[in-house]
């Protein structure tokens, strides 16, 4: 009997080994491991300079434009908590004599009223840069950007004769190289 015992015992372990030989499922997931992402030093756009003459109500002008990162203004934060600098852009329409007859330093808080959240959150005024003189008014277009992005909201700056600053959201899309006739704004500056 031991000999049909060891048998039977021997035939039991051969039946185990070969039962468990189906590969064992696992829920595990492997993925590769996200390193996460250590924020530089806050990163600012490059200084802009732009100067043009222009013919504008039959007479000569100078329009500059300067664009610079400003410290003093609250840094701005992306997904991955980079951190950048916003700017401020200088305005100045110069008279042929010399004499000035406008000057403006525009922040990203002068376009408040035309942004959503996360553009008031986490967008910068990344530019503004003189279009054309068409009638009583010289027209500039500006944008509010997401850094280091194509993202962000065109905007239409408009100085009067006057010396009056009217600012509208830019809802025509230039792809005719013509700017078609825009709807005044009611709101001043």
């Amino acid at each position: 009997m031991t000999k049909s015992l060891f048998i039977l015992l021997t035939a039991g372990a051969l039946l185990s080994l070969t039962s468990c030989g189906e590969k064992k499922k696992s829920s595990d997931i492997i993925t590769q491991r996200v390193e996460k992402v250590t924020p530089r030093a806050p990163e600012r756009m490059q200084e802009y300079d732009d100067s043009r003459d222009i013919a504008w109500i039959g007479k000569q002008y100078k329009v500059n434009v300067h664009r610079h990162p400003a410290d003093s203004l609250p840094m701005v934060k992306d997904e991955t908590g980079q951190k950048f600098v916003d700017n401020v852009i200088s305005v100045k329409v110069l008279r042929a004599d010399g004499s000035q007859f406008f000057a403006r330093t525009f922040k990203k808080s002068d376009f408040l009223s035309y942004l959503d959240d996360d553009y008031i959150k986490t967008g910068i005024l990344e530019g503004l840069v003189f279009d054309k003189a068409e009638g009583d008014f010289l027209e500039f277009a500006a944008s509010v950007s997401h850094p280091n992005s194509d993202e962000y909201i065109p905007l239409v700056v408009r100085l009067s004769r006057m010396g009056q600053i009217t600012i509208q959201r830019d809802t025509q899309m230039d792809t005719t190289g013509e700017t078609p006739e825009q709807e005044p704004s009611s709101e001043e500056m």
